[in-house]
């Protein structure tokens, strides 16, 4: 048994002052309140958070971060990047680059990642002897960072609406949804591996299709709206909306997270709420790919509940995520305040979203998992507690405890120098 002791702590009703957590085998067994830290307890500074999930990841795209912006463009030709980085990967590299991509994550305070995986075969579409080796390469990296993952494996069929699979997205597909869906049940979950399944888009699995993987049982993720040519080109082949398809299909309900949600309708949202679909926002990524802002506290007050994403890692701090949601918001509309602070937490500790409802709360029977933030920065100081996550960055967390493990202590990651792993990690992915 670990007992912490937090100067102040996020509790499920607020922040509360002296705070004594105990955990034994991972799971929280106590939280109460002491002046003083214990002899003996570990004492974590500034306010402790639960474990920030990052409901939203491309492990691989880590490695574009600052080579995609020479000669503007648009998300199209910075996809055609994507792909030639995409095409380069092998099981061994991929585990190199996620190893040191997760563990940049737990310095920015995740304890769990959604994985959005469909990088699943060799160049060209062959398999691995191991059908699964790129996935399982994803949950050894997590493991070795020390953060829970879920895998949420992707169906990935067509290069567009009526168009065949590219060259660059063969190793993508597994040829059809009954073939996706026989891989994917040779998944095993463990302990800090659980399986989620993910519909790429209505452009890459066809509407025959697509009930078929809406039917797995676990969280489900769709890449929704991101681009207005997505809604045009969905519109023209079934005069129905991504949204509407989706609905069509059986895929839409409270374990299903659509991921972006941009460009939506009146009907949409409230399809997409009335069925208590979440919405995962990714909003330093819609902006480096110029998506646009999409309609977040719309979306909250039809019923979709929120969680966040760091997809392409141009920016990884899931404060800094919270804060640009409510940024967004700001700009789009012209009002201050369109997301109170807990609602701000709640999304970024919004761990159902990623089949762990266990999770993201401090208390009795949780995991422990514990984010201590810094509150005497030159970016927090003077910040009341309650609006800290309006101030914060991942540069002031301090303690990451993840199941009960200490993960992150004084800034500094278990593995070591992460910034050296990601710069040999990256430099071997574009060799």
């Amino acid at each position: 048994m670990t007992a912490y002791w937090c100067a102040s702590a996020w509790l499920p009703d607020g922040v509360v002052n002296g705070v004594l957590v105990t955990e034994s085998s991972g799971k929280i067994t106590s939280v109460s309140v002491v002046d003083r830290a214990p002899a003996g307890a570990v004492v974590l500074p500034g306010l402790v958070f639960p474990g920030f999930a990052n409901a939203h990841s491309h492990a691989f795209h880590r490695a574009l971060r600052g080579r995609t912006h020479g000669g503007g463009g648009t998300f199209w030709t910075w996809r055609d990047r994507m792909y030639e980085l995409a095409g380069r990967l092998d099981p061994d590299s991929y585990l190199e680059l996620a190893r040191a991509a997760y563990a940049e994550m737990a310095l920015a305070g995740v304890t769990c990642v959604g994985e959005f995986h469909y990088v699943h075969h060799a160049p060209g579409g062959a398999r691995y002897d191991n059908p699964n080796a790129m996935g399982h390469a994803l949950a050894q990296a997590a493991r070795d960072a020390g953060i829970r993952i879920t895998l949420l494996d992707t169906c990935y069929l067509a290069g567009g609406i009526g168009e065949p699979i590219s060259s660059d997205q063969q190793r993508f597909s597994d040829g059809d949804a009954d073939a996706w869906a026989s891989r994917v049940a040779e998944l095993r979950p463990d302990d800090g591996f659980r399986i989620g399944a993910a519909i790429h888009s209505v452009r890459a699995v066809p509407r025959a299709e697509l009930s078929t993987v809406a039917a797995f049982d676990g969280p489900l993720h769709v890449h929704l709206s991101e681009q207005p040519a997505e809604n045009e080109a969905c519109l023209a082949a079934y005069s129905l909306s991504p949204t509407q398809l989706l609905a069509e299909a059986g895929a839409l309900g409270p374990r299903t997270t659509a991921v972006h949600a941009t460009h939506l309708t009146p009907q949409d949202i409230a399809l997409l709420g009335g069925s208590g679909t979440g919405a995962c926002f990714c909003p330093t990524t819609e902006a480096d790919l110029a998506d646009g802002i999409g309609p977040a506290r719309e979306l909250v007050d039809a019923g979709s509940p929120l969680s966040l994403g760091s997809d392409q890692h141009a920016v990884v701090d899931p404060l800094a995520e919270a804060r640009a949601l409510e940024h967004g918001e700001r700009l789009r509309t012209g009002k201050r305040g369109r997301f109170a602070p807990a609602e701000l937490v709640a999304a970024l500790t919004a761990h159902r979203a990623l089949g762990w409802p266990e999770a993201g709360r401090i208390e009795v029977g949780a995991p422990a998992d514990l984010v201590a933030v810094r509150t005497d920065t030159v970016r927090t100081a003077g910040s009341l507690a309650e609006q800290i996550v309006l101030t914060a960055s991942a540069s002031d967390v301090d303690t990451v405890v993840v199941g009960g493990r200490v993960v992150v202590r004084s800034g500094e990651h278990v593995l070591g120098d992460v910034g050296g792993l990601l710069t040999k990690a990256i430099e071997r992915a574009w060799a």
